[in-house]
């Protein structure tokens, strides 16, 4: 495949000019020159025909070199065909020119088809480097300097300089050069390039900043902790350079295709002269002309461009989105979706859990909560933190736990004191076998009232419980009404009961809640929807649900922050935002729309142009000149490009899906 970029069309259009400037004394003494417009004739005319076309030929040995490339590759395409007709062209009428026997040469034609095709060729060039490369636009992100301090003063170093545990200085309008912590001043910043958000967030001293956010008011001092390819920026620039290696079905379809494309023109191309010289009884040189056409006019590039142009556009539409790619071929899988399993806290509720109630059943309220402390102290689930926040606002002195041991889905165990405790969901405590009627009675209101109960228990019985709460987030609901709009049913899954899990399914429209799940047995569930024959697509939090995410068709991380790189999830969300998946699903639609448009249409032109540039028409009345089928191939791709780049202006709301 021919290279695209500003360099590659600048060296087109420089080709171009100068092949123009050489026309014009060419065509002012070719044949229909001397014909029609009564230039009078020389005895070197074809001599000076074969110098300037010469000259002209000089500047289409681009086409050569690219298809060296091409046969070096074994990846034969459009240069290998651009080159055959150029070259055979060029090398008939040089023949020609001195055999007069033959009689005929088309300089003119050949030179005039390079010229199409220089101009075409840059056309493309152009339209590719339009579409971007998403990673020449990450780098933009960054700032080419930093004002980093060193020895009491301000010195401008290049990024590359940069390490962790540097401080430098981001000025108004400036761009945060590396992953950091602010340690003076405060300022606006804007962090949409992360979060696809463009409402300013405001930080101050002690606040992170990531790669690329940029100071909208304000100074300040930055001690950097992430550097170079370790920073948000070198992870996206990672993911996308990840991506990128990766493929959907469809384009190793269209890669196939152009292979074939490829060597079924050259067959035509050969089967064309010997049809119409041979069968038809036509000239030599006007089948050699035919076939000429059919060798410029079979556009493989269009094939090789249809998907890879709309991947990269798409590419950096998620980006700018807060989405991102690890796999292309994921997006064929996420726009046939027909379910979407979120997991339940962080995702659809807000995972700031806050304690409401505290059910005493033996003891004091205040050692309950000291016992809960202790061995929740050990803890990294938000429910644990949010009952040790609640304990060190009630100033109780919270005990050493000895012993502490985690009980996958269920809980935790330690030793207080000397006697042991454990502390987690109805699970443990009907296997420690303290669970009793009573301790049902005091559940049900709980669960009733969507509220998370936490039981804490000695060795014989249980001791209380806590019972906290999360609160739904408001676009979660919103989300589940746009999936369903989507045709997309919604499944929740949770560790809850089902009691606790119900009214949270209910306010949210959810059609299917799967409750009191053990973060191990969560794949289990998709596998049963599978099983059903659904895709089904998980989106959590990535944390403890890598089974999941695997076996789902996709698995999609919510809320990674600025941790983009997360291992689990073959898509990363940025932000915890559920609506995100949505735009996530619209895209894919939208995305595997473009592709498949492009790819007809480069189909679809090679099987009319081709048969066209053989002469099926001719009887018609029609026939393509090579020039004339150059243009047409040029077009084809810039017609394919062009497509995919309106695609940048996507707007991914359900409506407009």
């Amino acid at each position: 495949m021919m290279m695209a970029g500003p360099n590659v069309a600048q060296e087109f259009l420089g080709r171009f000019f100068a092949v123009t400037v050489l026309l014009i004394p060419l065509a002012l003494v070719s044949e229909p020159a001397v014909k029609f417009l009564g230039v009078p004739d020389f005895s070197f005319r074809p001599v000076f025909m074969f110098a300037i076309a010469t000259a002209i030929f000089y500047f289409s040995l681009i086409f050569f070199e690219h298809a060296s490339h091409e046969i070096k590759a074994r990846n034969y395409g459009m240069m290998t065909l651009v080159s055959m007709g150029v070259g055979a062209g060029y090398l008939f009428s040089a023949i020609a020119t001195f055999l007069p026997a033959i009689k005929t040469e088309f300089y003119l034609e050949i030179s005039t088809l390079i010229w199409v095709l220089l101009f075409g060729h840059y056309l493309e060039a152009k339209s590719s480097s339009a579409a971007g490369d998403a990673l020449q636009e990450v780098a933009k992100l960054l700032p080419k300097e930093a004002h980093r301090k060193q020895d009491g003063q301000v010195v401008d170093v290049p990024l590359e300089q940069l390490k962790a545990g540097d401080i430098v200085l981001v000025k108004p309008g400036e761009k945060v050069p590396a992953d950091g912590e602010i340690t003076s001043g405060s300022a606006s910043f804007n962090e949409s390039h992360i979060s696809g958000e463009s409402k300013p967030v405001e930080k101050g001293k002690g606040a992170q900043v990531v790669a690329g956010a940029i100071s909208i008011d304000g100074s300040v001092e930055v001690k950097l902790s992430r550097v170079g390819d370790h920073s948000t920026i070198g992870q996206i620039k990672n993911l996308i350079a990840q991506a990128q290696k990766t493929k959907p079905s469809v384009q190793r379809l269209a890669d196939r295709a152009s292979k074939w494309l490829t060597f079924s023109a050259l067959a035509v191309s050969i089967m064309t002269v010997l049809i119409w010289s041979l069968v038809v009884g036509e000239p030599f040189v006007f089948a050699v002309t035919l076939a000429i056409t059919v060798l410029v006019i079979a556009c493989p590039h269009a094939l090789g461009l249809a998907i890879p142009t709309v991947s990269t556009i798409a590419t950096r539409l998620a980006v700018k989105n807060g989405v991102f790619l690890k796999d292309m071929g994921k997006i064929e899988v996420i726009k046939n979706a027909d379910y979407v399993v979120f997991d339940k806290t962080g995702t659809l509720t807000r995972g700031n859990f806050g304690v409401t109630d505290v059910k005493l059943m033996e003891g004091k309220e205040s050692e309950l909560l000291k016992i809960a402390a202790a061995i929740e102290k050990h803890s990294s689930h938000v429910i644990g933190m949010s009952i040790v926040d609640f304990v060190k606002e009630k100033r109780l002195a919270i005990p050493e736990a000895k012993d502490v041991k985690n009980l996958s889905g269920r809980g935790m165990q330690a030793v207080i004191s000397g006697k042991p405790y454990v502390i987690g969901n109805q699970r443990l405590m009907e296997e420690k076998g303290v669970w009793t009627k009573k301790s049902q009675s005091v559940l049900i209101p709980l669960s009733q009232a969507g509220k998370t109960p936490v039981f804490v228990a000695g060795t014989k019985s249980i001791l209380g419980i806590i019972a906290l709460s999360d609160e739904v987030k408001p676009e979660s609901k919103t989300a589940v009404d746009e999936l369903h709009e989507l045709g997309v049913k919604v499944a929740m899954l949770t560790g809850d009961t089902k009691e606790a899990a119900d009214p949270v399914a209910r306010e949210l429209g959810i059609d299917m809640v799967f409750a009191r799940v053990l973060p191990e047995d969560k794949y289990k569930h998709i596998m049963s929807l599978q099983e059903s024959g659904s895709i089904v697509v998980m989106a959590c939090d990535g944390v403890n649900d890598a089974p999941a995410l695997k076996q789902a068709d996709a698995g999609v991380a919510i809320g990674a922050g600025t941790d983009v790189a997360v291992e689990a999830g073959d898509i990363v969300l940025t932000q915890s935002n559920p609506q995100h998946l949505v735009r996530l699903i619209i895209l894919s639609r939208k995305v595997y729309a473009k592709m498949v448009q492009n790819l007809w249409w480069a189909l679809g032109y090679n099987i009319l142009a081709i048969p066209a540039a053989a002469g099926l028409f001719i009887p018609l009345g029609f026939r393509l000149t090579p020039a004339f089928g150059a243009l047409l191939m040029s077009l084809s791709s810039v017609i394919v490009v062009v497509n995919a780049m309106t695609l940048r202006k996507a707007d991914l709301k359900v409506k407009d899906s």
